[in-house]
């Protein structure tokens, strides 16, 4: 039951799109068809992912008056608990906002994953709408050079590339407060910072055994939630 939803309401529709440009796009360059559906999901989840980022940029914000509370309540953990959530909810800050988007997220980004992994076998053309005509084989030679269907390198250095830019955009702070929470909250700090560079080396590895395809759309959605990060970013700071 939840399989055949999901194919009719994410998977059958994000297909369709996907050939339909390939017929439409000059030359039928399947890369510039990535490009374009891709920049499509983001349109269409941009405000999930604002929520998302505005999430993550708030709590960042509450953390030095959460270490204050730790200091205070240093031995209390249920006052401890109470003052917090009086806290998010002085603030109107829900320390869940950053998860839930990115979980109503997740099922467009795995039909997509499905989608191009399809595409680039030119599989499931039966599941094609009346009104998109069935292309035949798919050609996934893109920009004249780029084999889309084998894995490629380079591409997954850039994709690597683009996951460091974005993940610089949100600082990893050490606690202020000294107290005995201070250790625990190094830790995490540090391995906030450690992620900044392990994200894109893993990026790297698992988008060089990808094909080039998936790498491609991975590099072009990294840019474009990093260029959103900027633009949310900067509207908090210049209110």
């Amino acid at each position: 039951m939840f399989s055949q939803l999901f194919n009719l309401v994410i998977y059958q529709p994000l297909y369709n799109i996907l050939i339909f440009l390939y017929n439409v796009v000059p030359g039928h360059d399947f890369g510039v068809s990535i490009i374009i559906i891709t920049a499509i999901i983001r349109l269409v989840l941009w405000p999930l992912s604002n929520k998302s980022i505005q999430g993550q940029k708030s709590m960042q914000g509450l953390q030095p008056k959460i270490k204050a509370l730790k200091e205070q309540y240093k031995g209390d953990k249920q006052k401890l608990a109470q003052a917090t959530m009086e806290l998010y909810k002085q603030e109107k800050v829900s320390p869940f906002s950053s998860c839930l988007p990115l979980l109503i997220q997740l099922p467009f980004l795995i039909g997509f994953y499905w989608v191009l992994s399809a595409g680039l076998k030119s599989q499931n053309m039966e599941v094609l709408y009346p009104f998109v005509q069935n292309p035949g084989a798919i050609k996934t030679v893109s920009f004249g050079f780029l084999e889309l269907s084998r894995a490629n390198w380079i591409l997954a250095v850039f994709a690597g590339a683009a996951q460091y830019w974005q993940a610089k955009m949100l600082p990893t702070q050490k606690p202020v407060i000294k107290s005995d929470g201070s250790k625990d909250e190094d830790m995490m700090a540090t391995m906030n910072k450690q992620m900044i560079y392990m994200m894109p080396v893993m990026t790297v590895i698992i988008g060089g055994t990808l094909p080039a395809g998936l790498t491609l759309y991975w590099l072009v959605t990294t840019l474009l939630t990093g260029l959103q990060q900027m633009i949310v970013f900067k509207k908090k700071n210049n209110p």
